[in-house]
């Protein structure tokens, strides 16, 4: 994993955008409360103020609190809520039929990308519902048709390397965000990299985990162990 502040990611992300030759873009996934849309936000300021183009797709229809301008959100499309209503399900069954929904209907995200461009650096920001990137096939079968569509991947030996998943032209590249105070606990540290790893291994992508409000980890005291302990990258 990667611990970075919010200010360093930025940073480290702002000089690696200049190449357009093909859309590229990540794929922001992680447990409710992780720091997703945080983190779309935080990445749409940064290239909002040095003048790159960047658009975000939001992808959860429960998410009714976006903070960030929604190049494309999946409520025009479909309505949790009315879904719930309509068919008698819990916010998880509706939202797995929402994703079924957006899966069948995937010619209406496609032709929504076409008109962002190709210049645009694109985040697609998933719900929380972690079986949604682990074991549900919906998200699964968008994300490729997204590769097939022109959203490339390329293969590399050590995906803990943040710099060779994002410079490399026309990538699609899941970012796994994990919150950092996991690593506080033992088995709360085993449990989500194996979460982790179920999420790389389903999505079949370039994956990157990294550990969101570092900054907040003082508050939880000193740690067990060095945060520079083999598994973290600093």
């Amino acid at each position: 994993m990667i611990n970075v502040s919010c200010l360093e990611f930025k940073v480290v992300t702002a000089s690696l955008y200049p190449y357009r030759h093909m859309p590229f873009g990540e794929i922001i996934c992680g447990s409710p409360g992780s720091g997703k849309s945080t983190y779309c936000y935080g990445k749409y300021q940064l290239f909002s103020a040095i003048n790159r183009p960047i658009a975000v797709v939001n992808l959860d229809p429960a998410n009714d609190t976006i903070p960030y301008p929604c190049a494309i959100n999946i409520s025009e499309l479909i309505s949790l809520k009315e879904v719930m209503e309509e068919y008698g399900l819990g916010p998880n069954g509706g939202m797995l039929y929402s994703m079924e929904y957006l899966e069948t209907n995937y010619d209406w995200l496609e032709e929504k990308l076409k008109e962002l461009g190709d210049d645009a650096y694109v985040l697609f920001d998933l719900p929380g519902q972690v079986e949604l990137s682990t074991n549900h096939d919906s998200i699964k079968r968008v994300v490729k048709r997204l590769v097939k569509s022109g959203f490339r991947v390329r293969h590399y030996a050590n995906f803990a390397i943040l710099f060779s998943l994002i410079i490399h032209p026309g990538q699609l590249a899941a970012v796994h965000l994990c919150d950092a105070h996991y690593i506080t606990d033992a088995a709360k540290y085993v449990s989500v990299l194996l979460l982790s790893l179920r999420a790389m291994l389903h999505l079949e992508l370039p994956h990157i985990n990294v550990l969101s409000k570092i900054d907040l980890l003082k508050q939880y005291g000193e740690l067990g162990a060095s945060i520079n302990h083999r598994g973290f990258h600093s």
